[in-house]
């Protein structure tokens, strides 16, 4: 809807009465002032990085997350959550995206240093941070370490995108609050499905995924609750019981 269009009326306000523009140009700026080598970097790292280091994040979370013994199976589903959510989040961001039809800023001004070329979609929301903070959040519900570096992670990315010159910031800010909001307030209805998933994979043959335990350790499991049947006795054991 092109009088919805938020672009539109940035581009009209100018840059110096509007702060979203304002700092669009301060955070793009130092683009131009950096080495080439390093607009490069910043480019893989706010397409790619970002998601690929959180993704190392959910790996390690994991990892710790098998160790918790009876708590397993619960965090384990939470991180599970966690890529759902942003899944999620990004088809909600559909009609979002095509009920404001904010055009990048690129297109409505000048001088910019756009790092990526060829972004021809709407701009609000960015489905990047969507994606980083709904993955952020759903760490977090499950390990507050590696979720706050996650977190960290998800910010970051944010500021990448508008230093790439694709988005305007209060469109990061619209993916931050989308990609939160999914996590959070679908995480019961999600925790009630996944949790007794989880304990079921716990208990079946890949149920390394799910716990560190061993299964079938002494001491441990169903077969620790059950009083020890008894056996056979030999004879000679019969003997010196009468004896």
């Amino acid at each position: 809807m092109a009088g919805l269009s938020l672009g539109s009326s940035l581009a009209e306000s100018g840059t110096g009465s509007n702060p979203d523009v304002t700092l669009l140009y301060d955070i793009n700026g130092l683009a131009k002032d950096a080495p080439h080598w390093f607009d490069r970097v910043m480019e893989f790292v706010g397409e790619f990085g970002i998601i690929f280091g959180l993704a190392v994040v959910m790996l390690g979370a994991w990892w710790g997350a098998r160790k918790r013994g009876a708590d397993a199976p619960s965090a384990v589903a939470g991180l599970v959550w966690a890529p759902l959510a942003a899944g999620v989040a990004l088809i909600a961001n559909i009609p979002i995206r095509n009920f404001v039809e904010r055009p990048r800023p690129f297109k409505d001004h000048q001088g910019l240093e756009v790092l990526v070329a060829g972004k021809s979609d709407y701009s609000f929301v960015s489905d990047h941070a969507t994606l980083a903070m709904a993955l952020a959040v759903g760490v977090f519900m499950a390990s507050r370490k590696y979720g706050l570096a996650a977190i960290g992670l998800a910010l970051f990315e944010g500021f990448c995108r508008v230093y790439m010159g694709v988005h305007y910031p209060t469109d990061v800010i619209g993916g931050f609050a989308l990609g939160t909001a999914v996590a959070l307030l679908l995480a019961p209805l999600a925790m009630m499905l996944l949790t007794p998933l989880a304990t079921a994979v716990a208990g079946s043959p890949v149920g390394w995924l799910v716990s560190a335990a061993p299964r079938g350790r002494p001491g441990h499991g169903p077969a620790a609750d059950r009083p020890a049947m008894p056996g056979p006795r030999r004879r000679g054991q019969d003997e010196d019981l009468a004896a």
